[in-house]
């Protein structure tokens, strides 16, 4: 996994990277909450290790920035801070654990290796962003294979993009599919799809101006 290591104590940080590194994780690390952003804005991470009390930018307001930017990345907080209200933020922001200072190096391999596994999706799932992919059979929507639950027509409108992945999906589609032939207006339509994108926690769903949407295979 390609890491973004946050951390202020230069001794511990440097253990982290080194490792992490020997267990064949690529690691970029950081002592400055700022520079953590920056780094973030200009490279892809499977997986962001941070600590809260930084210098510059804190690792939990680090983590709100990213998801205001749709970008949904599996984070682990690293901490000595037992403030309730801080790990009930943490939690609340989304991240996937919660280790507090002092840890055994090998625990934090625990931990991402517990995440690895979660992000290998079913073979029965269509792959539909980084992150989400949907369940033909079960008309379930998945985030990081756990459901995210949506009205019956949002799922439809899902499902209709899922089954024609690269390609556009016009308005005439979802009036067939998902308002089964209803005299609805395309407006109305384009309203309903923005709700959808609202609820979800990717950006993935495109608008062809004038023509419909449709989502890309992901790479």
């Amino acid at each position: 996994m390609k890491i973004l290591l946050l951390e202020d104590d230069l001794q511990l940080n440097e253990a982290i990277t080194q490792y992490l590194t020997s267990t064949g994780h690529a690691v970029i690390n950081t002592r400055d909450g700022n520079s953590a952003f920056d780094i973030l804005n200009k490279e892809k991470f499977d997986l962001l290790v941070l600590d809260i009390n930084v210098p510059g930018m804190d690792g939990l307001s680090l983590l709100e920035k990213v998801h205001e930017q749709k970008r949904m990345i599996p984070t682990i907080y690293i901490s000595a801070l037992l403030d309730i209200e801080d790990i009930t933020r943490a939690f609340d922001l989304g991240c996937y654990d919660y280790l507090k200072k002092p840890f055994h190096l090998k625990e934090l391999t625990l931990r991402i290796n517990k995440i690895m596994k979660t992000r290998i999706v079913p073979q029965e799932h269509k792959r539909i962003s980084k992150y989400y992919s949907f369940d033909t059979s079960t008309l379930t929507l998945y985030f990081n294979n756990e459901p995210h639950i949506l009205s019956s027509r949002q799922l439809k409108i899902i499902e209709l993009l899922a089954q024609n992945r690269s390609l556009v999906v016009n308005y005439d589609m979802f009036r067939t599919y998902a308002y089964e032939d209803e005299d609805i207006d395309n407006a109305t339509i384009r309203a309903e799809v923005n709700r959808v994108k609202k609820e979800l926690k990717e950006d993935f769903i495109i608008n062809i101006r004038g023509s419909g949407y449709m989502i890309k295979r992901p790479d």
